[in-house]
């Protein structure tokens, strides 16, 4: 049975944020705005429903989705564009599948403790982030 991933996580560390971002093509100055920002996560697991709040001073993003069902995502606030996105359990990991412009997107959450991380891939692009959980 995977974990539940309901809570609030704080940002701790982020590794390789503007290679991943230049592989999305966010132009220097955004990207470089990015890489300061200290998002917060808070994720609410309901049954096969989840709501996944990435938190900043900038913007929020917001996904809500059934796990296993296609949807279209529209990334504007993040890059400007839209794919379709399936969402789902691999074992103990939360695999998302971003199918679009940009080949091998997508991202993977998972606990380790009272950890949360999160690995994203945009093209040859892997961008880690680790958040601590706080409630």
């Amino acid at each position: 049975m995977p974990p539940n991933l309901t809570g609030y996580y704080r940002f701790v560390s982020q590794d390789n944020m503007e290679n991943y971002l230049r592989a999305l093509d966010i132009n220097v100055a955004l990207r470089k705005l990015v890489c300061l920002l200290k998002p917060d996560k808070e994720i609410v697991h309901n049954g096969n429903h989840m709501t996944i709040r990435t938190l900043t001073s900038l913007r929020n993003y917001i996904m809500d989705f059934d796990l296993g069902v296609e949807f279209e995502e529209d990334l504007g606030p993040v890059d400007g564009r839209k794919c379709q996105t399936t969402v789902d359990w691999d074992g103990d990991q939360l695999v998302c599948e971003q199918r679009g412009e940009k080949r091998n997107r997508g991202w993977k959450h998972w606990l380790e403790g009272d950890r949360l991380h999160l690995r994203m891939t945009a093209e040859d692009e892997v961008c880690v982030q680790v958040f601590q959980k706080v409630k």
